[in-house]
């Protein structure tokens, strides 16, 4: 393979490692937003729980679901521009993905194509040996 292909094919696999890693980290960040939307979610339910067994804590319930509500609407939202990022990252992997096969396509056929012509020559050069045995 020659040395331009070679070049072309690992710049390609270093490009689709680097989406690779980040698609992770963002899948990563996803994943930890829903888990503090899951943990504010458990947080909602128990003082629900505290408020029914104690008036005093009855009396601050309604402040505390108010706050409540801009909290988690400010994690979903950036679960949202997460997802937006995640579904950008995958397009971008997939072309690189594209690009990488494109790639190893043409190494391979410069490759091939080597070969032929190595092979080419090879069989010219015994044709012209077999040309100055029969004179």
């Amino acid at each position: 393979m020659s040395r331009w292909a070679q070049s072309l094919v690992k710049l390609a696999s270093y490009e689709v490692e680097t989406l690779q890693k980040r698609l992770t980290e963002v899948a990563d960040r996803r994943a930890a937003a829903e888990q503090r939307l899951a943990r504010l979610e458990a947080e909602a339910q128990a003082e629900i729980a505290n408020a029914a067994a104690d008036r005093d804590a009855a009396l601050s319930l309604s402040a505390y679901l108010d706050g409540l509500r801009l909290r988690k609407a400010a994690v979903q939202a950036e679960i949202d521009a997460l997802l937006a990022e995640e579904a950008g990252a995958r397009d971008a992997l997939a072309e690189a993905f594209e690009t990488q096969k494109k790639y190893e396509h043409v190494a391979e056929s410069a490759r091939v194509l080597e070969l032929r012509e190595a092979g080419r020559r090879e069989t010219a050069a015994l044709d012209e040996l077999g040309l100055r045995k029969a004179r």
